[in-house]
């Protein structure tokens, strides 16, 4: 089975002026909803071999939280800021291992879920948890077909 767990980070904090956007951190809402939600994906028991996650400081931070829930370090990629979700989910089929969490950002996240969801999923607000799987092992099978199934959690929800 593949599982690919898409995560967009935590609500940002844009209240300081000057401040570059890739330093932007959590707010306060950001900082309750990444924990929860974290705690609500490991409870779901979907599987994480390796957690992937944009530089940015929200995104890392997001990471952090989903690492400590599910027991996995957060390797962070230069090339998952601001990506396309082309490159989201070409770093999911190169990890090496059949289920993958990734933290990254808009819209990238929105346009692979909702392409990978058959338009199931118009929006990923912010940390929202988007995952999907397939019967296959094979990363190469995986992204040439459908998912088998999809789940979507969102801490509005």
């Amino acid at each position: 089975m593949t599982t690919l767990t898409l995560v967009r980070h935590a609500k940002s904090d844009w209240g300081s002026p000057g401040l570059d956007d890739h330093d932007r951190p959590l707010n306060e809402r950001g900082q309750r909803d990444a924990p929860a939600m974290a705690r609500r994906l490991a409870a779901s028991g979907t599987p994480v071999e390796r957690l992937l996650a944009s530089t940015a400081l929200r995104a890392r931070t997001t990471a952090a939280a989903f690492g400590a829930a599910l027991g996995r370090e957060p390797e962070l990629r230069d090339e998952l800021y601001g990506a396309s979700a082309r490159v989201l989910l070409d770093a999911a089929s190169g990890s090496g291992v059949s289920s993958v969490l990734i933290v990254a950002h808009d819209p990238g996240m929105t346009v692979l879920a909702e392409r990978l969801s058959g338009g199931g999923i118009a929006h990923m607000p912010t940390c929202a948890v988007a995952t999907f799987t397939w019967s296959t092992d094979d990363w190469d099978v995986a992204t040439a077909i459908d998912p088998d199934d999809w789940s979507f959690d969102s801490p509005k929800a």
